[in-house]
């Protein structure tokens, strides 16, 4: 994780030019001295600029870059007039928040200082530059307040620990003090944060980055001094602990990232479940890929008679209950039959029920959350189409049956086949190459789309896969959490392929591709069965 995203760089940059946005790095150099004041800097626009980042301002070069996947096309807008920027509020807020750091950042990081110090003066630096930035020019605030959700993503608080609550406390409430963004925007995250730290520690956090926001464009040493205090407020001895701690693969994210989901949501217009999935699915690596085709008269009689089991699986045989009722016969409950009698007496409604009676009731009828991971690796290239069609089948055989399904590939990287609560109309023809490496992503936006973790509901996570994983540790940890909050891991194995077993999983080794279709089909109705 970056701490943070965006920030100056010693040193020269390594990034080239394109020829295609020549006229965008001429404009905006053109235009950076409105912003900063200065003369001397020239902006680079092209994809992949930044270093990493979205964008990056590297004071050696007096250079400020932007990453022109912000941006979109070259043609989207033209850069020379004053206009454009209305067009690419995101990208325009991108080179403010650096114009903010090339004016206002005028400080180094003293030789010596140990990594996690220097991160929090880094971190501590953002909100300064931008509240420095504000009050020069308090125009500016639009643009920055659309760079927010471009600067920070989810993986800035993948943990509930106190550093991570502190870091989005750092990046979201202190741009409220520096009147970025208001209080009304980040309720939630101050909710979740205030969970993780207490009041207390948050109040302690929030006098630091106040004064931060007072400190001079040129005062190092006041700036680590402050840092120096925010660790010692969390207790981190960065003598000890020198680096900024790193998450763990196995660990499902909590409030933190979840509040920080729905905000980052909203602001871009998106319900959380399609934040997070685009989130996932933009992470670096190949994504599953494939072709549509119409589904068969097979997969659609398929789809039909999975739904009547489903329907029959829900519908259990009646058992005997009680039901109040306000009619004799049955036992008489006095308090009941004492406020019917004032109810009749006063001329309202009779709306007490003075008898219970026995009677014969269905049960409640359990629904179903069913997640399916498709290994969409070279060696599972025979499951590839087989799969295609369960994730269609299963969609439309939940429709009618308060089911939810999903159906995620994991290859080099996640990719969301089947939302839930879709009804495809046609058949994703996946093609199947590349690695392995995305299982942890995979299981973690399944949990996101159907809270895999919370009770209510039967849940179950199926996977076809040879467990051929690179991250066998952490992949086990994520199956051992589920398996404790009561939701059930099938693990379908390839017979003919080597690979690994996990815990905590019913593992079946099936022989051909249409008998794991089967199988999840049949796990699913035996799990409402007995639910």
């Amino acid at each position: 994780m970056a701490h943070p995203r965006t920030h100056r760089r010693a040193g020269t940059t390594s990034a080239v030019g394109d020829p295609d946005w020549q006229a965008w790095c001429d404009a905006w150099t053109r235009h950076i001295p409105l912003l900063t004041g200065r003369t001397d800097l020239s902006v680079l626009v092209a994809p992949g600029a930044g270093g990493g980042a979205p964008a990056c301002f590297y004071p050696d070069a007096r250079r400020i870059e932007v990453n022109a996947t912000h941006i979109g096309a070259p043609d989207i807008a033209n850069p020379r007039r004053a206009g454009h920027k209305r067009l690419v509020p995101a990208a325009y807020g991108l080179l403010v928040h650096e114009a903010a750091h090339a004016t206002h950042s005028q400080w180094r990081t003293p030789a010596g200082t140990p990594p996690i110090v220097a991160a929090v003066a880094d971190l501590l630096e953002e909100s300064r530059a931008e509240n420095r930035q504000r009050g020069r020019r308090r125009g500016d605030r639009r643009w920055l307040r659309h760079t927010v959700t471009t600067l920070i993503t989810p993986d800035d608080a993948p943990v509930d620990d106190p550093w991570h609550a502190a870091h989005l406390a750092a990046l979201l409430l202190a741009r409220v003090d520096a009147r970025i963004i208001t209080a009304k925007d980040i309720r939630g995250v101050r909710a979740a944060v205030t969970a993780v730290l207490g009041r207390k520690k948050l109040r302690q956090l929030r006098d630091v980055w106040r004064q931060a926001h007072t400190v001079g464009d040129t005062e190092a040493q006041a700036m680590v001094d402050l840092a120096w205090r925010w660790c010692r407020i969390l207790d981190i001895d960065p003598h000890r602990q020198p680096e900024p701690p790193q998450p763990d693969a196995g660990q499902f994210a909590g409030q933190l990232a979840q509040a920080l989901a729905d905000y980052l949501a909203h602001a871009t217009s998106l319900t959380p479940a399609q934040y997070t999935a685009g989130q996932i699915q933009s992470r670096h690596g190949t994504p599953a890929t494939w072709t549509r085709r119409d589904p068969t008269d097979s997969e659609h009689a398929a789809a039909r008679t999975l739904a009547a089991r489903l329907r029959r699986a829900r519908t259990h045989q009646p058992e005997p209950d009680t039901r109040p009722s306000p009619v004799p016969p049955g036992r008489l409950r006095t308090r009941h039959a004492i406020t019917a009698q004032a109810q009749a007496a006063a001329g309202t409604m009779l709306t007490a029920t003075p008898w219970q009676r026995r009677a014969t009731l269905p049960p409640p009828k359990p629904t179903l959350h069913l997640a399916v991971l498709v290994d969409t690796s070279a060696s599972m290239r025979a499951y590839a189409a087989p799969m295609a069609a369960a994730g269609w089948i299963l969609a439309h055989a939940a429709r009618t049956n308060q089911a939810t399904t999903t159906m995620i590939g994991f290859g080099s990287r996640a990719t969301l086949l089947v939302s839930p609560r879709q009804h495809p109309a046609h058949v994703l023809q996946m093609r199947a190459v590349g690695g392995t490496t995305a299982f942890t992503d995979a299981v973690k936006l399944a949990d996101h789309l159907l809270h895999l973790r919370q009770p209510g509901r039967v849940r179950m996570l199926a996977v076809v896969s040879d467990g051929d994983l690179p991250d066998i540790t952490p992949a086990q940890r994520l199956i051992t959490t589920l398996h404790q909050a009561g939701c059930a891991v099938l693990w379908l194995r390839p017979a003919d392929l080597p690979g690994h077993t996990f815990t905590h999983t019913t593992t079946l080794l099936v022989a051909d591709p249409v008998q794991a279709v089967d199988a999840i089909a049949d796990a699913a109705v035996t799990a409402l069965e007995h639910a």
